[in-house]
């Protein structure tokens, strides 16, 4: 009898116990790996005798403690089978507290220290704490080299077996497949960097294990950061890593060491490098200082590898970071140990910056259609239900997306181990429609054979759902009861492994298989525990997104919790939680309702893209048709997913809940990492009617799967795919793909690097596409050469109307054939010689090749390509090295070309000598409108109109010119031609080359020129003033900007007696504006062709020159003596009629007297006008004295002293002179004196003297001033909101005159003054009064008071009274008169007349 058996007081029972484990040592092998995760199965144990074995174990497992002790008792119970009275013995004996002896307790405690590191070495007390001893360099190398072989040892040693569980099948824990891995690049300096769902990965071949470090020394990144959503195998990775280097794969390395955070978390103080490699992992034998020194001597051959990162962000404390996470930066920043590799696992989201800029990211991307199965293959072995489980999983597109994370992948082969032997083929599947239900059946599977432990399972529940919320995800013996350590032991749903808290100090830590079985579990109790009601469930109904805040340090635990709540809120999970809830559905089916109501809510809101995902996972784990009609029917029309991680999973969730809408959709996604193999899940969603993709990580592997998706999406219209780094072959499969898509109308390959080749390859499939309309290939990089070839690729396809290429931008536009449904289902074959037999029709093709480096031999090719191919709507070949060769080449081409609108050679270096060559090639285009040369802003355009033969006659040849005028408001009609060479630098010395490459262009319609904004000066005005007859009739020349002085300007005016066709010179003279324009209605009449036949026609041209008056315009002038002077002097020999307009800041007295002065010397003066021009208070009375000294003045018009007018008569007219005195100050004493002066004025037409301000005075005042003034015929006043005042006279005296008075408001005191001034004036015969205020009474009294000889006296008052006028009233004031009058018959009315003959 051993000393424990004697302890215990039991030695039959004792016996017992050994006796039955000695019948199955491969269990109690495996629980030892379980409670005692670091003990050594040494194979020395096995020459003893197997009872000797099985004594030593237990004496093991004794001395760890009552609670590791109960819990082995507990699974001996539950997992062999033991006999009853046995198993009653054995739990009431050792199952509990009391059953261990206090003296048993005390000597437990007593141990000297815990259990060994790896159950090797018993580690040293300190490593500074012994003295370093002095060794010769042989002894330290031998003692690392010892260390070494001992860390090799001890990682053999863990991975030398893995025990399977009971009922398990061994592959279930040897089976390792690498998963996807992609290498990426991401810039950590920043804030914005640290976030990882933006990094660029490239798509190329697979990295395997050994490419995660480069083995080249100080080559690479020291630092490798490994990111994985949870399930992808992070952390199987790196313990697949440490036992490649145990079997020595990993040579590069000497020493390797595993650390996980969750276990450094549990570290309070701050370590050394060597207390983390020699406390925390493994201790040297002897003089740890050496061994220390020895490592960081070759730390480049050291790596430490860190697991769950992302566990380890902890909140900033006042101190700073916690003491873990400094040893891990300094250890990342080279300052401890410097030169060693570090490698750390995390998921996606918020990461340190103390990770150095160049860290290597590598991102774990789960496992792709070939993996599963050779998962699968290598899961079954050599099993009979390894081809049905291959069936199952290619049947079911479900399941098979759900294996695309490894640990799921895991649980469904193990639910498939225990369904197929049970079940017809295709029934299993179907019990594994989801995720949540694929954890239950893994929970049944793992349960004795009808018997599922069910206070057990909510129990642990309990412990998983109060870790999550507390972050917990290691467990220690005392969090956990005995029972249902020993429970999940047995089920497989715990793993132990030792936490070293310190030197000497470990405890055995217990965890769940993994953090989604956690959260499972949690989400049974929450469903089924009676403990919890339903509105603390739907509290845990939440979404989360996976857009990591930078305030939120640490990601959550409980990502998944939602999502299993959901699942198990499906009609299929009730049974099961019922059983579980022992029988009470009511409450269950409450539970389940509050969560479907929960979720409908969330899905009418608009949520985030990270958020819309997590909802369709949740409303896909329910199996509700209405709840994924409801939610796919709330889906927006544009629905983006931008900058956060997406699987394969994800987008078959979301095809899943696609399903059930009606609607088309547009997905896109721009900046998500994605798996190669996502476009899979995407197949047969015919909602899809956008699919964009823009991100780096989209490779060749992608893009083959995208075209095995693109032909099932039957309303796809729309496909991007962006800034990938898609090569050949994988363009090569979309090309395939793309004619299996015909109605797609948009396809963009933006910013994918493709080569020359691939770009050509693709827009060979254009043909092929019926209805597409736009095809992008921008920011790609293609040569010349390839551009010319796309260029003829857009004249020989019949359905392309423009190619435009700007730098980086390459575009097709292009306008299909309307064509039917049933069109487009026919073969391919028959659809191109239908393309073929509509592109024979006639189009118009715009070509933009714009900054494409195009040189002198592209543009002789451009030219022969474009002559064989359809009419040009446009060509812009801006921004190239064309040069002066290749621009005359092209303008010499022009008219060949068929050019229909616009023709642009800008910035193309363009010469001044190749100007002329370019006016040259030019002179012989018929269909040239306008020609604009700039060189200072590098611009050269051709406009161009529509041929003449295609104008069939005068009205549609109007028609034509009217609308081309409303599209291109800068053209002309055909027979007008503008060339504007603006801003050219042209010189004297230049005019008479460029008037000889003009001249071809003058008999080709009229002409508009424009030398704006060049160099030219007097000389240059000059000497072109003497070439211009040699240009014909032109129609315009805009000299502006040209640097002419006074006289240079006032030169030009010579031009009116030289050029035939100039009847408008419009210069301001500070801005530097000089215009010559002809008559625009002979051009029109040009235009429209309609001009008789010769001779006719010389004579009606003869007749309108002398008809249509010429224009001066002269504006922003000093108008002084002198140049006045000059001026009327140049203007005698221009043939009139001429109209002149002056316009100056302020013209003084002694100018308007010398130009008043020189009237008379211009015969053919028709008009003068001086507008915005400051005259001085004399100048009313010097504008009046030229109707006395320049008898042609008809008309003098002073609107105010900024504004005048005369007009002159011609000699053919009579003569008659009207003077304008409105919008002054007269008021009524100056109105008084100029009514004073009228009979000694010679007006014979009208005197305006509106707007003066006056009042009741001055109509008085001109009712008495009427008898003075016989020429005076009709005169009217006005002084309401109108302000008229207005006398017209005759030549003659007139015997009889009228007067109106409107408005005037007389008071009863003007009464008396109006009917003297009607008494006076003797020649007046109608008086009108409009609204004047003269009631029944004081009209009474005017009649009254009138004394007049006898004749006709009309007097009519409008007045619009507010009583009724009295006719006796009237009839007896008029009986006052001297004589009878007759009696007529009067309408009394508002508007009342009375009208009185004196006999």
């Amino acid at each position: 009898m051993d000393p424990v058996g004697l302890q215990l007081g039991n030695k039959n029972l004792w016996s017992c116990l050994v006796r039955l484990l000695t019948k199955d040592p491969e269990w109690l092998n495996a629980k030892m790996k379980f409670f005692l995760p670091n003990t050594d199965l040494d194979s020395r144990n096995e020459t003893l005798d197997p009872e000797q074995r099985v004594i030593l174990q237990l004496n093991k497992l004794h001395v760890q403690g009552s609670d590791t002790w109960q819990s082995f008792i507990h699974c001996v119970c539950m997992q062999l089978e033991v006999p009853l009275d046995l198993e009653v013995l054995l739990l009431s004996t050792f199952g509990y507290d009391d059953g261990f002896t206090s003296q048993l307790g005390a000597e437990g405690k007593s141990q000297p220290e815990s259990q060994l590191h790896h159950g090797l070495k018993r580690p040293h007390q300190s490593c500074g704490s012994s003295p370093r001893r002095k060794q010769c360099k042989k002894q330290q190398l031998e003692l690392a080299k010892k260390y070494l072989q001992l860390l090799r040892t001890s990682a053999q040693q863990r991975y030398r077996s893995q025990i399977p569980g009971s009922g398990q099948p061994h592959a279930f824990h040897q089976v390792y497949v690498p998963p996807i891995l992609r290498r990426a690049t991401a810039s950590l300096d920043t804030p914005e960097g640290a976030i990882m769902g933006d990094v660029k990965v490239e798509d190329g071949a697979d990295v395997s294990i050994s490419d995660l470090f480069n083995t080249r020394v100080n080559k690479g990144p020291r630092v490798t950061v490994l990111l994985g959503k949870a399930g992808m195998g992070k952390t199987t990775l790196a313990h697949r890593l440490c036992q490649k280097w145990a079997e020595g794969h990993l040579n590069c390395f000497q020493a390797l060491f595993l650390f996980e955070f969750r276990q450094l978390n549990l570290i309070t103080r701050f370590l050394t490098p060597s207390e983390l490699l020699f406390d925390l992992y493994l201790s040297p034998e002897s003089d740890h200082d050496t061994v220390f020194q020895y490592l960081e001597k070759n730390a480049d051959q050291v790596l430490l590898i860190f697991d769950g990162l992302d566990e380890a962000l902890q909140p900033m404390g006042p101190d700073g970071p916690g003491p873990v996470l400094t040893l891990f930066s300094h250890l990342c920043n080279g300052t401890l140990l410097p030169g060693c590799r570090v490698m750390a696992t995390s998921r996606p989201g918020k990461l340190p910056a103390c990770l150095p800029a160049e860290a290597a990211m590598v991102h774990m991307l789960g496992f792709d259609g070939p993996r599963v199965e050779e998962y699968v293959n290598h899961f079954f072995s050599a099993q009979p239900s390894r081809e049905g489980a291959l069936v199952e999983l290619q049947t079911n597109g479900r399941l098979r997306s759900l294996c695309a994370v490894p640990a799921l992948c895991q649980v469904a082969c193990l639910c498939l181990h225990h369904l197929l032997p049970d079940h017809a083929p295709g029934q299993s599947v179907a019990l594994l429609p989801n995720m949540t239900q694929l954890y239950m059946q893994m929970v049944l599977a793992l349960s004795p054979p009808g018997h599922l432990p069910t206070s057990s399972l909510l129990d642990l529940g309990e412990v998983a759902l109060r870790g999550l919320e507390t972050g917990k995800v290691i467990f220690y013996a005392k969090d956990i009861a005995p029972p249902l350590i020993a429970f999940g032991a047995t089920h497989s749903l715990l793993t132990s492994f030792c936490v070293c808290t310190g030197p000497g100090h470990q405890q055995t830590g217990y965890a769940f298989t993994h953090l989604s079985l956690q959260e499972f579990l949690a989400a049974l109790h929450l469903m089924a525990s009676p403990k919890v009601n339903k509105d603390t469930l739907t509290q845990y109904v939440t979404l989360h997104s996976r857009w990591v805040q930078r305030t939120k340090a640490r990601l959550g635990l409980s990502d998944h919790l939602p999502t299993f709540l959901a699942g198990l809120a499906s009609c299929t999970c009730r049974p099961f939680l019922s059983h579980l809830a022992q029988g009470n559905e009511d409450c269950v089916g409450a539970k389940q309702a509050a969560v479907v109501q929960v979720l409908k809510k969330l899905a009418t809101r608009k949520l985030t893209g990270p958020k819309v995902v997590e909802l369709c996972h949740c409303v896909d784990e329910t199996q509700e048709p209405e709840l994924a009609s409801l939610t796919a029917q709330s889906l927006p029309y544009q629905l983006p997913f931008h900058n956060f991680p997406l699987t394969c999973t994800d987008l078959a969730t979301l095809t899943n809940i696609l399903e059930h809408r009606e609607a088309p959709i547009h997905l896109d996604f721009d900046g998500c990492p994605l798996e190669p193999h996502c476009p899979e899940a995407l197949v047969g969603c015919g909602q899809i009617e956008n699919l964009s993709f823009k991100s780096r990580k989209c490779g060749d592997a992608f893009a083959e799967a995208l075209s095995r998706s693109l032909p099932t999406m039957g309303r796809l219209q729309m496909l991007g795919l962006a800034g990938s780094k898609i090569t050949a072959r994988g363009i090569s499969h979309l090309v395939k793909a793309l004619p299996l898509c015909p109605q797609l109308k948009e396809v963009s390959f933006r910013d994918n690097q493709l080569s020359d080749q691939v770009v050509l390859n693709i827009v060979e499939v254009l043909p092929h596409l019926p209805r597409l309309r736009k095809l992008d290939l921008s920011s790609n990089s293609i040569c010349v050469s390839t551009l010319l070839c796309l260029a003829r690729v857009a004249v020989t396809c019949p359905t392309v109307r423009m190619l435009q290429a700007r730098e980086a931008d390459l575009i097709f536009l292009l306008s299909p054939p309307t064509e039917t449904t049933a069109e487009l289902q026919r073969a391919p074959d028959l659809q191109e010689s239908d393309g073929q037999r509509k592109g024979a029709q006639s189009r118009s093709l715009t070509l933009r090749l714009q900054k494409c480096q195009l040189q002198v031999h592209d543009a002789e090719a451009l030219i022969a390509l474009l002559q064989e191919g359809p009419h040009l709507e446009e060509v812009d070949l801006s921004g190239n090295q064309l040069e002066d060769e290749g621009c005359r080449l092209m303008a010499e081409a022009a008219s060949q070309l068929h050019i229909a609108r616009k023709l642009d050679l800008s910035n193309n270096g363009l010469s001044v000598a190749g100007v002329h060559c370019v006016l040259r090639a030019v002179s012989a285009c018929w269909t040239l409108a306008e020609l604009h040369i700039s060189l200072q802003h590098k611009t050269v355009i051709f406009m161009f109109a529509q041929e003449p033969e295609e104008q069939k006659g005068p009205q549609e040849r109007a028609a034509f010119l009217d609308s081309l005028m409303l599209q291109m408001p800068s053209e002309l009609p055909l027979s007008s031609r503008r060339m504007r060479l603006t801003h050219c630098g042209l010189q004297e010395k230049h005019l008479e080359q460029l008037c000889k490459a003009l001249g071809g262009s003058c008999h080709l319609g009229h002409l508009h020129l424009d030398f704006s904004g060049n160099a030219l000066g007097d000389e240059g005005a000059a000497r072109l003033a003497q070439l211009l007859p040699g240009l014909g009739a032109l129609q315009s020349l805009n000299l502006s900007e040209n640097g002419l002085s006074l006289d240079a300007v006032l030169g030009l005016v010579r031009c009116f007696s030289t050029l035939q066709w100039l009847f408008r010179l419009d210069i301001s003279f500070e801005s530097q504006h000089i215009l010559l324009r002809g008559d625009k209605t002979s051009r029109d009449m040009w235009a429209t062709g309609s001009l008789p036949d010769f001779p006719a026609a010389a004579k009606f041209l003869g007749f309108r020159q002398r008809c249509i008056p010429r224009s001066l315009c002269l504006s922003e002038c000093p108008l002084e003596p002198p140049s006045l002077t000059r001026l009327c002097a140049t203007l005698k020999d221009c043939p009139g009629p001429l109209e002149l307009q002056l316009s100056c800041e302020f013209l003084s007295d002694q100018s308007l007297e010398t130009l008043l002065d020189c009237l008379p010397q211009l015969p053919q003066l028709s008009l003068l006008q001086l507008s915005q021009t400051g005259l001085s208070p004399k100048s009313p009375f010097l504008l009046a004295n030229t109707l006395s000294l320049c008898p042609r003045v008809k008309k003098v018009d002073l609107r105010s002293l900024h504004h005048a007018t005369l007009h002159f008569r011609s000699n053919e007219e009579e003569e008659g002179v009207c003077c304008g005195l409105s919008a002054n100050l007269l008021g009524d004493s100056g109105l008084r004196c100029l009514l004073e002066c009228l009979p000694q004025v010679p007006i014979s037409g009208l005197l305006d003297l509106s707007h003066n301000s006056i009042s009741q005075e001055s109509a008085l005042y001109l009712l008495e001033t009427l008898p003075s003034c016989p020429r005076v015929r009709e005169a009217s006043v006005n002084l309401g909101s109108e302000q008229s005042f207005r006398i017209h006279f005759s030549r003659e005296d007139q015997a009889g005159k009228t007067l109106r008075l409107s408005e005037c408001s007389f008071r009863p005191e003007h009464v008396s003054r109006l009917a003297t001034g009607l008494s006076k004036s003797l020649q007046l015969t109608e008086l009108t009064l409009t609204q004047c205020c003269l009631g029944q009474k004081q009209l009474a009294i005017l009649l009254s008071l009138v004394g007049r000889p006898a004749g006709l006296f009309s007097l009519r008052d409008s007045t619009r009274h507010t009583e009724k006028l009295s006719f006796p009233t009237l009839e007896a004031c008029a009986l006052g008169f001297k004589k009878k009058r007759k009696k007529e018959r009067k309408k009394v009315s508002e508007d009342t007349e009375l009208r009185t003959k004196i006999n």
